[in-house]
């Protein structure tokens, strides 16, 4: 009988010992699938605060894809054709641009000058030639050679080969409110401007222009000043 009852002792315990142990897993699922939720909770509170982000990200990717797109395009337009073309390359600086010609090509030779080549941007232009587009941080070498900003006889702000005086208008970036211009700078800032600044860098270019945006017209007024004219 004491055996026997000790063994029924033995087994209420070895009940009580199992309900405690899933108990207690039980508990620690419930805490552990909370705590889950909680992650997934800042995870999306993340995506959702970064979504403009996401959206910049997606915007890119899809000017880049366009991009790709519009390339495979007109390549498959030079493959329909054998036809040799000739191959023009304009390397667009940040301050002055270089054209030059690579010669004639066949469209396979186009298609690998392409692949060596993936940050061009090319194009078929109106009379069948090829023209790629290569960006370039710096100064083309008009611009390091005697490159000049200053202000044209319409009052445009441009980029010069050599001194204004000289007329040689390599870009025009904006027409100048002049009146306010003179002003609201002094005197020697006005006559450096139309004698020319001379450009040593990409940092002095930009800074430049910048300095002189804060007086550029407005379309709207530009319109105005020409229907008066």
């Amino acid at each position: 009988m004491n055996i026997f009852h000790t063994k029924k002792q033995i087994r209420k315990r070895w009940r009580r010992m199992k309900r405690a142990v899933w108990t207690i897993s039980a508990c620690a699922l419930v805490a552990l699938m909370a705590w889950l939720g909680m992650l997934l909770s800042e995870q999306m509170e993340k995506l959702m605060t970064n979504e403009p982000l996401a959206l910049e990200t997606l915007g890119t990717l899809r000017d880049v894809q366009a991009q790709d797109d519009s390339q495979q395009e007109w390549l498959e337009e030079l493959r329909e054709t054998a036809q040799v073309r000739i191959v023009h390359l304009n390397k667009i600086y940040t301050c002055g641009e270089d054209r030059s010609v690579l010669g004639l090509m066949r469209p396979a030779e186009i298609a690998q000058l392409v692949k060596e080549h993936p940050t061009w941007d090319g194009r078929l232009g109106p009379g069948g030639d090829v023209w790629f587009d290569e960006h370039i941080q710096g100064l083309s070498e008009i611009c390091n050679r005697d490159g000049y900003v200053g202000i044209d006889k319409e009052g445009n702000l441009s980029l010069f080969d050599g001194p204004p005086k000289q007329e040689k208008v390599i870009r025009t970036f904006f027409q100048l409110d002049v009146e306010t211009m003179e002003s609201a700078l002094p005197t020697e800032v006005l006559q450096q401007l139309k004698n020319g600044i001379r450009i040593q860098d990409v940092e002095e270019y930009n800074s430049v222009l910048s300095t002189f945006s804060d007086f550029a017209v407005e379309e709207s007024e530009k319109t105005m000043q020409q229907n008066k004219q």
